[in-house]
């Protein structure tokens, strides 16, 4: 359960990567830079030196260029060695991106979250001061529009407050979040209902029962989506080979770059390129629509 509930934390910050500034500021009150642009970046942050450091998450707040960074942690138990390979995370990071870098620790249980907030002495007057957020700073989701608009906050919302003392809330709360995982993909939503079923206090899954029937239908309707997904996928490959073939037979050795661009496409664009093909007389005419 424990590398269960890891993954699904770290998979809520790599699939929106939005999350991270938007927690620091809403619940940390935590000073980050205007930034117009979100992504996730690499979490290999190995140095030179033959020993690698992986981080959980890393994500790049831009305008333009980078403007911060931010090194995320899940972290479930105390570890002491982290004292000495998160300064290494954020410096890499740091020197990689060319700006300020911090460092946020999830960490559910209050135990390791006071263990992680403590500063880490880097010798002199430096020193490192993780951001941390638990359960007493992670935001209560219970309201049904709330939930539907922030779909991974609300999961992040249940996995935190499931085993809280007031049961009737825990329940509500777990009930905003099944309700928005339907607005996920079909893969990230099966595993998210297991965590917020696997996280919630005895009291508050018992309160819950009375939602089994239309838990069911959740997790049918993501079954169907999946299978209808699994089938548009399908179809996109079919068509991608089509295009290209098509594009080699009119204008022979098709570039590689293009063939990126092909293969990248929707299912719209595709059946706009092949209809293109028919009457385009360039390469370039061709395909120059595709992104």
């Amino acid at each position: 359960m424990l590398s269960l509930l890891h993954e699904g934390l770290v998979t809520l910050f790599r699939d929106h990567p939005a999350l991270a500034p938007e927690l620091l500021v809403q619940a940390l009150r935590a000073d980050v830079p205007h930034y117009t642009e979100v992504r996730i970046d690499s979490a290999d942050l190995t140095d030179i030196r033959p020993t690698e450091y992986r981080a959980d998450a890393v994500v790049q707040l831009r305008r333009g260029d980078s403007v911060f960074g931010i090194v995320i942690e899940v972290q479930l138990s105390r570890d002491e060695d982290k004292g000495f390979v998160w300064p290494v995370y954020i410096a890499t990071l740091r020197s990689r991106i060319r700006c300020p870098v911090g460092l946020l620790v999830i960490a559910p249980d209050a135990k390791v979250a006071n263990w992680a907030r403590q500063p880490i002495a880097l010798g002199g007057d430096s020193r490192i001061v993780p951001w941390v957020l638990h359960a007493a700073n992670i935001p209560e989701i219970v309201s049904v529009e709330e939930g539907k608009a922030y779909p991974e906050l609300a999961v992040l919302s249940a996995l935190a407050h499931g085993n809280d003392s007031d049961p009737d809330r825990a329940a509500k709360i777990a009930l905003v979040a099944q309700g928005a995982v339907g607005k996920l993909d079909s893969d990230r939503g099966e595993m998210y209902l297991d965590l917020i079923q696997g996280c919630l206090s005895e009291d508050a899954r018992e309160m819950l029962k009375m939602s089994d029937e239309s838990l069911d239908r959740l997790r049918r309707a993501l079954a169907r989506h999946h299978r209808a997904e699994a089938k548009k996928e399908g179809r996109v490959e079919a068509l991608v080979e089509v295009a290209l073939a098509q594009l080699s037979h009119r204008f022979g050795q098709i570039p590689e770059a293009i063939q990126a661009r092909v293969s990248d496409a929707s299912l719209r664009q595709l059946k706009a390129l092949l209809k293109r093909i028919l009457d385009a007389t360039t390469l370039d005419e061709a395909v120059g629509k595709l992104k």
